[in-house]
């Protein structure tokens, strides 16, 4: 069932001066609210989504997001379930433009759907900004002109996961791994073979397992890991599969024998607390969470997200604001450009193009992909579970700069691991 939330109707006035009474800016938004990516993933999304964009219409964000809804347009927002796999999401994406005349859409945290519903705003040429999914074959595979990604690729995160064990002189002899058997696994996997390949070139990997996405059992893969344990167990697990996981492998005592090692762990962590073995070094797509560095707009952003929800804010909650904040900057800069009319898609993309922005997680730039993917600083760090305040923090943290672990513009992701991260800049 698709599930629709509308944020303000259209009969709230626009204030901002070119704006004619009663406009409107129609926002698609697209999480999981239902399914096993929905409650550690999806749901905190759409939250997220929610806080800012009442903020937003109510001119209640700090500067430079002061402005009213989108320009002095309010905004509409329409949000969408992305449950049911890639079909259904470009058909629920066909109807938010054609039939909702959305003015543009947010969302996607499946690489799968992703991959699917690109190519089809592009056809449309309706403006389209990916908040999640991290396969980098978005960009490095094609070259759209409507279809954005505000946050980095998974390449990221396989390097700034090796560079962190390198650096802590983390044992890491011998590694196994369990992703799941789709695009982001898959990705994952390679990226972080061949970045272990490249800093730890004697380092040998053992079991290699592909379950499918959403499995929710992992038996026979807790078998096969423990029957032969290696120093480090990596894995791109997300969501349920990731809570389920850590539940059913430490009631094995798994992580006893083996250095848990997580591309994209934090948000499970609320849920899970105690049970996520301590020591687990942790990758949250970002400098997100409880890896995210102090600012006023960090310190703004979590206090409100928590005064909204009563629970802090994780890496979907991060990434769909950082989305948020860069469209309504590239809205307000395409209606000053267009005497302060709503922007055409065209306007729109243009505007976003090779943009800069500042967000709770840091600094965005729209650096590769010919302007139109994201890349941002990042930081690995380890968890400890806290008994007094019955929560999961991160200990020694290290950030690394979004150059140090992003490909350059031009150069595919795998081929740049595989070359030994040329042109890297790490200090």
């Amino acid at each position: 069932m698709t599930f629709r939330h509308f944020v303000t109707g259209a009969a709230l006035l626009a204030a901002a001066a070119g704006v004619h009474a009663q406009e409107t800016f129609k926002l698609g938004v697209v999480t999981f609210l239902s399914g096993p990516a929905a409650e550690s993933f999806g749901v905190p999304a759409a939250n997220a989504a929610k806080t800012m964009v009442e903020r937003f219409n109510a001119g209640a964000a700090p500067a430079p997001y002061n402005k009213t809804g989108f320009g002095g347009m309010k905004i509409e927002m329409v949000m969408l379930d992305e449950n049911g796999g890639a079909t259904k999401q470009v058909q629920e994406m066909r109807n938010l433009y054609q039939r909702e005349n959305v003015d543009a859409v947010i969302g996607y945290i499946g690489s799968g759907d992703c991959l699917a519903v690109a190519p089809v705003a592009e056809e449309l040429k309706k403006f389209l900004v990916l908040f999640d999914c991290g396969t980098p074959r978005i960009f490095e595979e094609a070259s759209p002109k409507y279809v954005f990604r505000t946050a980095s690729h998974a390449a990221m995160d396989n390097v700034s996961l090796t560079r962190y064990l390198k650096s802590r002189n983390i044992k890491a002899d011998t590694f196994n791994l369990i992703n799941q058997d789709y695009a982001w696994g898959q990705d994952s996997r390679a990226d972080f073979l061949a970045s272990m390949a490249n800093l730890f070139p004697s380092a040998k990997p053992g079991i290699d397992l592909l379950p499918k996405f959403g499995a929710g059992q992992y038996g026979t893969e807790i078998s096969a890991l423990s029957g032969k344990p290696a120093s480090l167990t990596y894995s791109s697990l997300w969501g349920g599969d990731l809570q389920a996981f850590i539940l059913q492998a430490g009631a094995r005592d798994l992580f006893k024998e083996t250095t848990l090692v997580l591309s994209a762990g934090d948000h499970v962590l609320p849920g899970l607390g105690d049970k996520v073995p301590d020591g687990t070094v942790l990758g949250a797509r970002g400098a997100y969470g409880i890896l995210s560095a102090k600012s006023p707009l960090n310190d703004w952003f979590q206090a409100e997200y928590q005064k909204a929800n009563g629970t802090p804010p994780v890496q979907a909650s991060y990434r769909v604001t950082q989305a948020l904040m860069g469209v309504k900057l590239a809205v307000e800069k395409a209606m000053a450009a267009n005497g302060g009319k709503k922007p055409s898609a065209e306007q729109m993309a243009d505007a976003l193009r090779n943009s800069t922005w500042d967000s709770p997680g840091g600094t965005i730039r729209m650096a590769l992909g010919n302007g139109q993917q994201a890349i941002q600083d990042t930081a690995i760090g380890r968890t400890k579970y806290d008994a007094a305040s019955k929560r999961v923090l991160a200990t020694d943290i290290q950030r690394f700069k979004a150059e140090c672990v992003n490909p350059p513009a031009g150069t595919k992701s795998i081929d740049w691991i595989k070359a030994g991260f040329p042109g890297a800049k790490c200090d």
